[in-house]
């Protein structure tokens, strides 16, 4: 079973860096593709980056593109988010999710299993 937590939030100045973490301690993740999300107060929770299983696909939100890199290592059961040149509006709750078709990870509403999410807070 997928039991997905999220690590390595906190607190950042603009321009800084942060790397998110995703753990399977259910240690089934190298099957699934892996998305991050994120939800800022007031907002709806859009999509930030996606991974294959294998990790040789990646999709990202255009707000990201160039700032932020998803990656996996399978023999761990992780899956990382590397976040360069953080702006203040980067700031959210951040989630991991996972799916068997990467092809929903557009769409968080289909998306079937979710960690519990980690704040980052970016500063001006």
């Amino acid at each position: 079973q997928v039991q997905l937590v999220e690590s390595g939030g906190g607190l950042a100045q603009a321009g800084g860096s942060l790397r998110l973490s995703c753990l399977d301690s259910g240690r089934t993740l190298s099957t699934y593709a892996v998305g991050w999300f994120r939800q800022a107060p007031g907002k709806e929770r859009e999509f930030v980056a996606a991974i294959r299983w294998n990790g040789l696909s990646t999709d990202y939100a255009d707000s990201v593109k160039g700032r932020f890199a998803i990656s996996r290592d399978n023999a761990k059961d992780t899956v990382y988010l590397q976040m360069n040149r953080l702006k203040p509006e980067d700031t959210a709750v951040y989630y991991c999710a996972a799916d068997n078709n990467i092809l929903v990870m557009r769409n968080w509403r289909s998306v079937a299993y979710w960690g519990q999410g980690t704040q980052v807070t970016v500063s001006s």
